[in-house]
């Protein structure tokens, strides 16, 4: 059978358009950066950075933030991602190497501590208060007193009256002052006086004081230039601003720094987690956001809610009184540290700042 041209061209053409219509397109694979996590060294003042342009930040909004920030009696102030700074500012006639007190921001730092001494067999945080400080370090029975364990002082559930308004009998560490309220794990209230009895714990079980234990086995290991001074009947850690987000990238890395493990994991999600059900957003000495509800330091009220609405709902945060920071939000890969004066309204942890310093963040990275 003999076909004319175009009769050839003519099913040339129709084959042509019968294989375009089922040709598939490759998928275009869009590659997106991935950044390692960077751990600062040591023994160095070098650390990486990293801009707000390269992260897709809002530039137009970072004045602002520096502003509210000033004008709020910030001392110091850093952003890291990925470990790297992205901002890091100081206010108010404070420098990079001026050194300022954590005020309870510290209490994560010892609940760490508290984590490293137990798995170095020195202690369990299982055990009776009392196989460590003795009977009778209390005034309580010795029926309430064998109640309350190491793990009530990290979870602030001793059930000890805590005089909060009352600042001597608050602080205070002697038997007298050290009364029955409830039952240990029946009672949730911020006792500064059973947070002192844990450190005196400390300084029983590892033989060397806290303060010692704690640079050897923590500080040293991370970089962090810090110390521990005495005043008001507290023990006070200070620290420049460069110590407090390495401490919060430990937190990121969940008690890794590099290659080192100081901390387990196991323990660190168990100290990050809810301790108990009184107050949801409360570890073992960590604030943590995006629970059902919350007790704020000075009262018995349970507030419904998040802790921090407007900040990331994976948030676990130290804080301290004046309104020390150190901000942790693992889905982003952020720490974010404040120091300073109090920026209006005084409170031993939570204040109404962290809700406002979050809604200044979210227009910058959003």
């Amino acid at each position: 059978m003999k076909y004319s041209t175009s009769t050839i061209l003519s099913i040339i053409l129709v084959v042509l358009a019968s294989c375009s219509k089922d040709k598939v397109e490759p998928e275009i694979e869009i590659e997106t950066e991935v950044r390692d996590m960077y751990y600062p060294a040591v023994a160095d003042t070098e650390w990486e950075t990293i801009t707000p342009a390269e992260l897709n930040w809002n530039e137009t909004e970072i004045e602002a933030l520096y502003t509210y920030l000033k004008n709020n009696k910030t001392k110091g102030f850093m952003v890291l991602v990925d470990g790297r700074i992205v901002i890091e500012e100081y206010f108010n006639d404070h420098n990079a190497n001026a050194q300022w007190t954590w005020f309870s921001a510290a209490k994560s730092l010892t609940a760490t501590i508290a984590g490293i001494a137990q798995e170095e067999g020195l202690l369990n945080i299982g055990d009776k208060t009392s196989d460590y400080l003795g009977m009778n370090w209390s005034s309580l029975s010795t029926e309430k007193e064998d109640l309350i364990t190491v793990q009530h002082h990290l979870s602030m559930t001793t059930g000890l009256t805590d005089n909060v308004g009352d600042y001597i009998p608050w602080v205070c560490t002697t038997p007298n002052c050290l009364d029955y309220t409830a039952d240990a794990g029946t009672r949730w209230a911020y006792h500064q006086g059973a947070f002192i009895l844990l450190q005196d714990i400390l300084n029983q079980t590892t033989g060397v004081g806290f303060q010692s234990y704690g640079k050897t086995k923590l500080e040293d290991r991370i970089g962090m230039e810090g110390n521990w001074t005495k005043a008001l009947g507290l023990n006070i850690y200070n620290s420049n601003t460069r110590s407090m987000a390495r401490f919060g990238l430990l937190a990121l890395n969940k008690g890794t720094w590099d290659d080192s493990t100081i901390l387990s994991e196991d323990y660190f999600n168990e100290m990050t987690t809810t301790s108990q059900e009184l107050n949801k957003s409360y570890g073992y000495l960590w604030w943590l956001n995006g629970k059902q509800s919350y007790m704020g330091t000075t009262s018995q009220e349970v507030v419904e809610g998040n802790l921090i609405p407007n900040a990331p709902s994976d948030l676990f945060a130290a804080l301290g009184a004046n309104d020390q920071k150190i901000y942790v939000v693992p889905s982003k890969s952020l720490v974010i540290v404040r120091s300073g004066e109090t920026a209006g309204e005084t409170q031993l942890g939570l204040s109404s700042f962290d809700n406002e310093l979050w809604e200044k963040l979210n227009a910058v990275m959003n």
